[in-house]
């Protein structure tokens, strides 16, 4: 059976970070998509497309020629980045040492591109595997699955196991749970006025939202796994003018199913500390908390033996990072972070690290042969 070299494989995954594809990007990411669904049909897989909604690209599934109708292995992926158009021109694809550079490299093409070749080789030796392998390949994992989330589901559902190819976590281990997560948004509606004439007039959103992010952050308990944080504020109309409106976007990780539940219902009944100042929350829970059950461990145990038949040792982690292997830990066990080693997701420092890519092929190729 022919096996990929490293070089061929980054050049393949080099291919692919060409394209840039930031998620809201429809165009890029919608080429993105096109480029990988014929790769996948060139390798061999049925290609099924789902449209695109909501200004979202479009998603698609890729089986094996062997498929039937029992439950298989899915294999969840995704595409789209957090990188815009434009960022290849700051931060070119390169090769420094064993280090490859790029915009999308690390998180998640590279993994992806590891998981196509693993399977290419398995139909170019006509060796069908025990499970049936089904691919789902979306468009919209860095802003939540806002449009994934029910087709991640469904296929879990009919899955027997779910394999992620997210990229590894420090040093190569692969991850076996992840907090939850909540995106919120929080709205002050204040009194706008004139700030030099009538200041006394108006009641200002922007210094409401101001206190209120001081209490929001203060709801963090690091021994519960409790994050809150408030990345983004947008506000105001003019230097001059008492700002009638205010936003706030809050990003919440837990571990537990109830801290979450707990902390939505805290910012949901926020209450304003200038009476004439409105407040208005929406969002909650976007990706359920993904905890190492037995049924993972044993999947973990599995690959930990075949990572050692294949010369290299691995470990497991817990991350404070989500991904769709959340909304599928629950359903069918997970293993997630089966992608490329590397650093720097979401940076101009992403990078992979270059003898990874054979092992990590590998590794995913032995689960296709071995699940059953």
């Amino acid at each position: 059976m022919q096996t990929p070299d490293a070089t061929e494989l980054l050049d393949g995954i080099n291919r692919w970070a060409a394209i840039e594809s930031k998620t809201d990007e429809e165009a890029g990411i919608s080429r993105m998509m096109q480029q990988a669904m014929s790769e996948f049909r060139d390798a061999g897989l049925a290609v099924r497309e789902i449209a695109g909604r909501d200004g979202h690209g479009p998603h698609f599934e890729a089986a094996v020629p062997w498929d039937d109708e029992r439950p298989g292995i899915a294999v969840l992926c995704h595409l789209d980045t957090v990188h815009p158009a434009g960022t290849l021109e700051r931060n070119p694809l390169r090769t420094e040492g064993d280090r490859a550079y790029g915009p999308g490299i690390y998180d998640m093409k590279g993994g992806v591109y590891l998981a196509l070749n693993a399977i290419r080789t398995l139909i170019d030796a006509g060796t069908p595997t025990p499970l049936p392998i089904r691919f789902l390949v979306v468009s919209d994992e860095e802003v939540g699955s806002p449009t994934s989330r029910a087709h991640i589901e469904a296929i879990a559902e009919r899955s027997t196991y779910v394999l992620v190819t997210e990229p590894a976590r420090d040093g190569g281990k692969i991850v076996t749970g992840r907090k939850g997560s909540a995106r919120m948004t929080l709205a002050a509606h204040g009194v706008p006025s004139h700030s030099g004439t009538r200041h006394q007039d108006g009641s200002s959103a922007v210094l409401e939202i101001a206190r209120q992010i001081v209490a929001i952050e203060a709801l963090t308990d690091y021994e519960r796994g409790i994050t809150l944080n408030v990345g983004m504020v947008n506000g105001g109309s003019g230097v001059n003018v008492v700002p009638e409106f205010c936003t706030a976007e809050i990003d919440i990780r837990v571990i537990r199913p109830e801290d979450g539940d707990a902390t939505v219902a805290r910012i949901r009944n926020l209450a304003s500390h200038d009476p004439s100042v409105r407040l208005a929350s929406t969002g909650g829970m976007n990706r359920p908390p993904y905890s190492k059950s037995n049924s993972v461990a044993a999947l973990f145990e599995h690959a930990r033996g075949l990572a050692a038949e294949l010369g290299f040792e691995l470990e497991d982690t817990f991350t404070g990072g989500g991904s769709d292997g959340n909304f599928t830990a629950a359903i069918s066990p997970t293993l997630d972070g089966l992608g490329v080693d590397g650093a720097g997701a979401h940076t101009m420092d992403e990078h992979l690290l270059i003898p990874s890519l054979v092992p990590r092929m590998l590794l995913l190729r032995r689960l296709f042969q071995t699940l059953q």
